[in-house]
């Protein structure tokens, strides 16, 4: 399968699957609504997208993959409603729209990033697989997700505002930050599949944890060389608030050098599985060359 095909049917895929899940009624509306913006907000779905590829890349069944991909999506768009709040990132724009606390305001924005979480959760726990299964789904989703994983990162992102950081600190920033999320999904497509083989999963994290980097290099660089309308956010907004970047800390060629480095180590580390990992090599490809 293609990568754009992929795209395609496994964003459909979850999107539909997160919108029946979301279809009860709630004694608050708003709460709601909030929650369906930050979630169907025209995002790339590339966590889910990874964990349906590598459930499928291990001989899992689609079906066996869709609460976890769901769960992983409605944690991401968490974290992104809150990075987005004044006291966080300050963003107004998020994917070329308001942010959710510029529409709902940011008590409701707050409480939809809550509620989201949540979600994520009750996803997995509802979900058809064997037991034992889904308590390393969730165990592995709350690891990711917590004080040693995502928010970790952004906490320590926010406390380092304007400081010097070295190579080694950004990138313990970022595997945190961004990459928890990313070698989650792996690791949740690995567990809904029912694979065993602990030598694939290190293998397959490895990739993860290259891509992870990769994404976020490449986030650095667009915000330096992207314009906002591309980007769908303020362009040169890392620049404003003096954050730490790969280009700040690197310069600009070294850290497209980097990034070069991270998306060959994700190639080379796909090797051992042959033409079956053709679309996860098009993913790094994709994740190194976007625009956005």
């Amino acid at each position: 399968m293609s990568l754009q095909a992929a795209i395609t049917q496994y964003r459909a895929r979850v999107e539909s699957k997160l919108d029946h899940a979301l279809s009860h009624s709630s004694i608050e509306p708003c709460l709601q609504d909030a929650m369906r913006y930050g979630l169907f907000n025209g995002g790339k779905r590339v966590r889910p997208l990874l964990v349906y590829l590598i459930n499928d890349l291990l001989g899992g069944r689609p079906e066996q993959a869709d609460a976890a991909a769901c769960a992983i999506e409605a944690m991401h768009s968490y974290s992104l409603i809150h990075d987005d709040l004044p006291a966080m990132d300050n963003d107004d724009l998020r994917r070329g729209k308001p942010t959710c606390h510029i529409v709902y305001g940011e008590a409701t924005a707050i409480l939809a990033g809550d509620a989201l979480q949540c979600f994520a959760f009750e996803l997995l726990a509802g979900s058809h697989l064997p037991p034992e299964r889904i308590v390393r789904l969730i165990s592995t989703l709350a690891k990711a997700s917590g004080d040693t994983g995502m928010v970790a990162g952004q906490a320590f992102d926010l406390s380092h505002v304007g400081q010097s950081l070295s190579l080694t600190q950004l990138e313990a920033m970022h595997r945190c930050k961004t990459g928890a999320l990313i070698n989650a999904s792996i690791e949740m497509g690995y567990y809904a599949s029912g694979c065993t083989d602990t030598n694939t999963l290190s293998s397959l994290l490895r990739y993860g944890q290259a891509i992870g980097l990769a994404f976020q290099v490449k986030d650095d660089i667009l915000d330096i060389e992207g314009d906002t309308e591309t980007l769908g956010k303020p362009q040169g907004s890392d620049l404003e608030l003096n954050k730490p970047t790969y280009p700040s800390l690197l310069g600009m060629d070294s850290a497209k050098t980097k990034l070069a480095d991270l998306h060959q180590t994700a190639l080379d580390t796909l090797a051992s599985f042959g033409d079956s990992a053709n679309t996860l090599k098009a993913l790094a490809d994709y994740i190194t060359h976007r625009s956005h």
